[in-house]
This record gives structure tokens, sequence and C-alpha cells, in this order.
């Protein structure tokens, strides 16, 4: 056990004062007792005689201040306690694509929406990064379990040119890479090398891919959600929009865009994933619910004044109560 105010650890040198008191007060007590002989001095109310049960209750306040002191100094002790933890990667599509409104308002302030209800819901033990990609992938938010500072990453994203789902996952893990203190990784064209992270080593770390799928630049997803599979890293992809799809103007010219959902299912195939369609907000939100993060029993340091308080205030008052039933006083 260790403590965060350990100082105040000296007040328990005032107990064995105290109980030295007690015992000159109790052999003072024998003394007036003999010299003249008893007066019932031994003896509770009703005639019933004392006997060992009067130092019942001065042991247990005895007992329970030493409890309040130990918590004066703040006590911590290392549990092992269940809890969910893991890192989410939410990768957002911010194409130009993603300003159509077939998903209301728009396919990316709906997915923003989402997003922020999932941040928002987020036990401690999770940490979210947030990543950008048009024809480019860009880290906005390095993991964190700074609720604020992941809100305003989210709120900063906004429709830009085309659409990379490849930029997108590298940037992902790119940043899971400079999180772990390794050297980022960048897609190139050359025989690919032996991963420095072994296989399976991230199995609590998801990247969630939000994006109407339409990939039109390099890399190739499918290369990248392999790389994401070699690491352990789970590629939950969310189709936005509809396999219809619709026609918006950007930038002066008129595009149809439509949910590339093949492409999508193939990256959580490979990556060992899941593929969803989010016709709406509503759909979005029950995809954040389902994702399998880790539940882990991990020891950590954890403050237990409370309990150790709550432990002294109950030896007070099974002591008093003591006292009141057996001699109608609080000692």
């Amino acid at each position: 056990m260790a403590f965060i105010w350990p100082a105040m650890l000296g007040c328990l040198v005032l107990l064995p004062l105290a109980v030295g008191l007690y015992v000159r007060g109790q052999r003072r007590r024998r003394q007036n007792a003999a010299r003249y002989g008893g007066f019932g001095l031994l003896q509770a109310a009703g005639g019933r005689t004392i006997g060992q049960r009067r130092h019942v209750p001065p042991a247990l306040f005895l007992v329970g201040l030493a409890f309040l002191v130990i918590a004066l100094a703040r006590p911590q002790a290392v549990l092992s306690l269940p809890r969910v933890e893991g890192t989410v990667i939410l990768a957002f599509d911010v194409s130009g694509s993603m300003a159509a409104n077939d998903v209301q308002p728009t396919r990316m302030e709906a997915a923003k929406i989402a997003a922020r209800t999932f941040v928002e819901r987020q036990t401690p033990g999770v940490q979210i990064g947030v990543v950008a990609f048009s024809e480019g992938g860009l880290a906005v938010q390095a993991p964190t379990h700074d609720q604020e500072a992941i809100l305003a990453a989210i709120n900063r994203l906004a429709p830009q040119r085309g659409t990379s789902l490849g930029q997108g996952m590298l940037a992902a893990l790119n940043t899971l890479a400079v999180n772990d203190g390794e050297a980022p990784r960048r897609y190139s064209n050359r025989a690919p090398t032996p991963a420095p992270v072994p296989v399976g080593s991230e199995e609590s770390t998801v990247i969630v891919l939000l994006t109407d799928g339409e990939n039109n630049a390099a890399p190739d997803p499918q290369e990248v959600a392999q790389q994401a599979a070699d690491r352990g890293v789970r590629v939950y992809t969310v189709g936005i929009g509809s396999a219809a799809g619709t026609t918006l103007t950007i930038n002066g010219f008129t595009v149809h865009t439509q949910l590339d959902e093949a492409t999508l299912q193939t990256v959580a195939q490979i990556s060992g994933g899941a593929y969803y369609n989010a016709q709406n907000g509503e759909d979005l939100r029950t995809i954040y619910d389902s994702l399998d993060l880790q539940l882990v029993v991990k020891p950590e340091a954890m403050e237990i004044t409370s309990l150790v308080a709550g432990i002294g205030t109950l030896a007070l008052l099974i002591g008093g109560i003591c006292s009141l039933v057996w001699f109608s006083r609080v000692p």
C-alpha cells in the first residue's frame, strides 16, 4: 500500500498516548474500587457486572480513529479491476461526395454527429484518435483519453476533394505507429519488408472507416487492409449513403456519387472487421455500439481513502452502539 500524503501518518503516534491514558484511567479506577469497596463502580445499570466488556467500546473507538488517520494519508492500493480497453481510430472520408444530402443533414454531418455520441459514451480505458482523408491522409488527433480534444478534432472536419481509402487506412496506421513510438509507415510500390510489429499485437485496436466507398486514388485499399490485418488491427468499414447514389454539384461540376459496398466489404473481410451500411444517423450510432473492444483485467493503483474512512466510521458507530446498550453512555 502507498500513500499520497504519507506525512499524515505521523498522527498515529497519538494513538499510543491515548492507550496509555486509558490504561492509567483504568488503573486509577481499580484503586478507587479497592479503596472504597466498589460501591457499584464495576456494575452496569440493572446491577449486572461489567467485566471485560467495558474495554470493548474504547477498543473499537481506537480502531476507528486509527483507520481515519490512515484515511487522512490518502492510501492507494494496486487492484486488478476489469475494464474495457483499446484504441479506436475514427477515419473520416472528407471527400467532396461526403457533402451529399441523401443522409440528412449531409453524409459528413451525420457521420460527425454519430462520432460525437460515440466519444461521449466511451469509458476512460478507450483511447480515440481522429484521421481525415480525401486524396491523402492526415492525422487530426492522436489517440487520447481527452474527450474535449477529440470532439474539437471531429468538429473541424469539412469536405475536401477526391477519395483514397488506402490513404485513410495508412494515416490511421501511421497514427498508431507514432503513438507506439515507431517510425511512421508510408505507402511505397517497393516490395514490402517484414512488419516491425508482431502479428496480432494490437488486437484491441480498431479502425472505423467512415466513407461513401468511392475509391479513386492510390494506394490499393485491399493491400493496406492486409497491412492492418498483419498488425492485428481490425478495420470496420461504414458505408454512408445509398447504392442508388445521388447527384451533387462540386465547384461548378455536377457529379453523381453512389456507395461502393463491394470495396468496403472486401476491406472489412481482409482485416477481420465488419461492414455496416448506415442509411441514417441512428444506424451509425448502432454501429458504434457494436464495436468489439477488449475487456481486460489490469492491475492499477487506485486511491482507497473512502473505503478506509468507511471502515473507521463503522468501527466508531459499533463502539458507540455497544457503549449505549451496555452502559447507557458513549465513552
